[in-house]
């Protein structure tokens, strides 16, 4: 099986891939985008691929959300995760953390781990990168000789790229977590699950009616009277100017359970446009 996520190798969405598949065999696919990963699985690259949704410091992961919305409506979630996420402050060298001028990071990454910046790095400078293993890349390939320079990313990254951990654990909150979804193309749903594991599904929804007084307390109302539990809601901007949402909705239930049916056909009755991105048993 061919495994996509986001690469280059050592970022934290391989970690998730190798705790989730364990020794099973498969060929990793690291892509250099969320936009690509997703896209990956919709032109049939990947067999499957894992990208994040949702962390507990920083929420949602936008470009997780938007690529499945707006890139393709033939790409499903097929299964989820939840996985903790262990910042490290890396360097190429062995260095004192306060030497450290410069702070290389994913956006995701520097948030998570703001306070420990703010703190210990006050006069650092912090320079984006792409993925938390880009990071680790560009500091691995800095001359030595140089100012020291250090990234937030994985142990992994840290050993693959061969530099230091300078201090691990410095992400803000202890029990720091990202929920990963496995996607696949439509058609490659599962059909059964372990009998402990309860399912979720996930869809997202607009309307053109949006914009007058009560209209999404109708579409909510739609599960809430047949006892369905909503576990997440966002919005997000549909790209159509200001005041124009999309609605992302995860709930406890099976797509083809009567209840659950019954309620996404009375909202598809308010609203313009639903689509189910997935039916997939929950993260044990």
């Amino acid at each position: 099986m061919r495994v996509g996520f986001l690469g280059p190798h050592g970022t934290f969405s391989q970690e998730a891939v190798m705790a989730a598949l364990g020794a099973a065999s498969f060929e990793p696919a690291p892509q250099p985008t969320l936009h690509d990963t997703v896209m990956a699985v919709h032109e049939g690259e990947v067999d499957r691929a894992l990208v994040p949704i949702e962390n507990s410091l920083e929420g949602s992961v936008n470009a997780t959300l938007d690529a499945l919305a707006f890139e393709t409506d033939d790409v499903v979630i097929v299964g989820e995760l939840v996985h903790p996420i262990r910042h490290c402050l890396i360097a190429r060298e062995p260095v004192a953390t306060e030497a450290v001028r410069t702070v290389v990071s994913h956006p995701q990454a520097g948030s998570q781990c703001a306070r420990f910046l703010r703190t210990r790095l006050p006069r650092a400078n912090l320079v984006p990168a792409a993925s938390t293993a880009d990071a680790v890349r560009a500091v691995a390939g800095r001359p030595a000789e140089r100012e020291p320079w250090a990234a937030l990313g994985t142990r992994l990254a840290a050993e693959l790229y061969g530099c230091h951990v300078l201090e691990a654990g410095v992400e803000d909150v202890a029990g720091n977590e990202t929920r990963f979804v496995w996607i696949g193309r439509a058609g490659s749903e599962p059909s059964e699950a372990a009998p402990d594991r309860p399912w979720k599904t996930a869809l997202v929804f607009w309307g053109a009616g949006s914009e007058a007084p009560g209209w999404l307390v109708r579409c909510l109302a739609e599960f809430a009277s047949r006892g369905i539990n909503l576990t997440r809601i966002e919005s997000r901007p549909r790209r159509q100017g200001l005041g124009r949402y999309m609605f992302f909705l995860d709930l406890d239930g099976r797509e083809a359970e009567p209840h659950v049916a019954d309620a996404v056909a009375a909202l598809r009755a308010h609203a313009e446009a639903v689509r189910v991105l997935g039916s997939f048993p929950a993260a044990s």
